[in-house]
């Protein structure tokens, strides 16, 4: 199967740096980039993108909890009329800034809790679609490929907005296709050889591992890499060598 490879990118704030985006970059070909809820600023955002540009990199809006003490991965307490708004706020201080560059965004991911939320809860996945929806319908919705793919996607479709589905590389996954909680102490894999092998097996296959060794068969349009580790880039070069 084609698989892009997608980073969470634009997650400084201010004097504060995170990640190694312009050594990623040449590896992906797809970039989630911070709206300034959980991270990034004004700033950082058309630098991040300026970047981005050199590269010609599809580009996501990453729009997340009013969050930046918990980095956007704690549930926050929402109507779904809340949702809706600071999901289209956000995608139009990215939009902005993107069309101010020459370039557009093509895609929404949202980020940490929000994210998680999303799958775990119809009614916010519906807000979510409707804040996208009335932006564009030409803007697509990253998910988390699992068991109920074809649920979501006869929702989307109500909507008029299409998805992509994700699998996270480095993230071990519950038997029921959720990801393994980041409070485990086994929720990331570090691994290089078994992050390797999972992957080859997946792209090979169409299957990975669960943490209790169950196959979960995933629809993968995208693999999530991270770009916030010490060994992030040798990841994301190996994993690049891999899809090619």
């Amino acid at each position: 199967m084609k698989i892009k490879l997608n980073c969470d990118m634009g997650e400084s704030f201010g004097i504060y740096k995170l990640g190694m985006d312009e050594k990623i970059m040449p590896y992906v070909d797809m970039v989630n980039l911070a709206c300034g809820f959980h991270a990034s600023d004004a700033l950082t955002m058309t630098k991040t993108l300026q970047e981005v540009k050199k590269h010609n990199l599809e580009i996501g809006a990453h729009p997340a909890y009013q969050d930046l003490v918990g980095f956007g991965r704690r549930s926050m307490v929402c109507t779904l009329e809340e949702i809706k708004a600071i999901v289209v706020y956000q995608i139009g201080a990215l939009s902005a800034i993107c069309v101010s560059n020459d370039r557009l965004i093509s895609y929404v991911k949202p980020h940490g809790a929000l994210y998680n939320d999303m799958m775990k809860d119809e009614n916010i996945f519906k807000a979510i679609l409707s804040a996208i929806s009335s932006c564009s319908k030409n803007l697509k919705l990253m998910i988390l490929s699992s068991s109920k793919n074809d649920v979501y996607a006869k929702i989307a479709l109500l909507y008029g907005i299409s998805l992509l589905y994700e699998v996270f590389a480095d993230r071990n996954y519950n038997d029921d296709g959720s990801l393994v909680s980041r409070s485990h102490p086994d929720a990331v894999i570090h691994d290089e050889f078994e992050l390797m092998d999972r992957i080859t097996l997946l792209k090979d296959n169409g299957y990975m591992y669960s943490i209790n060794k169950k196959k979960l068969f995933l629809k993968t349009d995208t693999l999530c890499v991270h770009g916030d580790n010490d060994k992030a880039l040798e990841f994301v070069k190996n994993i690049k060598k891999i899809l090619s």
